[in-house]
């Protein structure tokens, strides 16, 4: 085993997800919050995540037992002093992680991994903040953590090349899928979930679908079981305007509406209602410009070698659960089609063709 003791900073959602996943697959996590009933809480949703797959019989109660006999922690970022690996898992503010990691630094041992669950910020930024930047790399993962497969592996400018290989050799022994990724706002998935997201909401304030159409329109479009507003419910409008704000470096097309940005501030929630009756022009308006928000920055990230078109479609498909993945869709519809569907984009802002257009047909296989 790689690591035989992680600690895991912040056990909200994702912290608990994450030492759900890991203590499972007989490594010792420790939980850090800055409340003992945080910790308390958090290990008490885990075992009972183990407790309810003991009941249906997904593993033995003595397996549950063992998984929970693992799990310890509380207030003293100590804990983490002996770690193999520490996870920070706090929420996605710059200012909040280089302040943990700044308590971090002194009680870690030389050999610790450290690694951030951020999913917008830059692990190269964020590097900065720790004592040795190339034992610092970006292990994302999504929700639910616990049963979602991908873990976005990414590598800051300065991360060491064995961490990198402990660490994906790690994804693996835990039973994840990992996405080998270039530092870069938004990585692999987010990259093109959060335009494709904000285009939804563009479309209403453009007054061309409602919700309920939008998502009518993306089911059928794009062969995904919940769209994009039914999804942005479900994530949190907070959640989902301060990530699209993150990828706003990548220029003008990436910046949050104007709706995105109120909801966001409210964390409020969309009305989504019942979809009218299928209008052909109108939807195959809806499915161009869907499909172009994610066409045009998968083409992008591939011209900066973010990820493989393989594993962009492997995580399209496995954790946002799209049934037509953007890469093979590509192919499939070939360059001159491609090229029509981004050209509103490339026009309304000013951006070049992506050099990756010349692949199309080629991206898988």
């Amino acid at each position: 085993m790689t690591f035989e003791t992680v600690a895991i900073i912040g056990a909200g959602t994702m912290g608990s997800g994450i030492a759900t996943n890991i203590a499972q697959h007989g490594i010792n996590v420790r939980m850090v919050d800055i409340s003992d009933e945080a910790v308390e809480r958090a290990i008490a949703t885990v075992g009972g995540f183990y407790d309810r797959n003991a009941e249906k019989g997904r593993m033995s109660a003595e397996d549950a037992a063992a998984a929970k006999a693992r799990l310890s922690g509380g207030t003293d970022i100590g804990l983490a002093g002996s770690a193999d690996l520490v996870i920070e898992a706090v929420f996605e503010r710059f200012d909040l992680k280089e302040e943990l990691f700044g308590r971090l630094n002194p009680v870690l041992n030389d050999a610790t991994v450290v690694a951030t669950n951020t999913s917008c910020l830059t692990v190269s930024g964020l590097a900065e903040a720790v004592n040795d930047p190339t034992r610092f790399l970006g292990l994302h993962y999504f929700n639910p953590a616990a049963i979602n497969p991908i873990v976005e592996v990414v590598r800051g400018e300065r991360t060491a090349q064995d961490i990198i290989e402990r660490c994906v050799e790690f994804c693996r022994a835990t039973s994840k899928k990992p996405i080998l990724c270039k530092d870069s706002y938004g990585f692999a998935l987010n990259r093109f979930f959060c335009p494709y997201s904000n285009e939804a909401v563009r479309l209403l304030e453009e007054d061309l679908g409602s919700p309920a159409q939008i998502d009518r329109v993306a089911q059928e479009t794009l062969g995904i079981a919940a769209g994009p507003f039914l999804v942005m419910n479900l994530v949190g409008m907070q959640t989902m305007a301060h990530a699209a704000a993150n990828l706003e470096p990548h220029g003008p097309f990436y910046a949050p509406s104007a709706k995105v940005k109120e909801m966001g501030e409210s964390n409020g929630k969309w009305e989504i209602g019942e979809a009218p009756a299928p209008d052909a022009d109108a939807d195959a308006k809806i499915a161009d410009r869907l499909w172009g928000a994610m066409f045009l920055p998968v083409l992008q990230e591939l011209d900066e070698d973010v990820a493989s078109p393989a594993e962009i479609d492997m995580g399209a498909g496995l954790a946002l659960r799209f049934g037509k993945a953007p890469c093979a869709t590509m192919d499939a519809m070939g360059r001159d089609e491609v090229s029509r569907i981004i050209g509103y984009y490339c026009e309304t802002y000013s951006i070049e063709a992506p050099k990756s257009l010349s692949k199309i047909g080629s991206l898988i296989g």
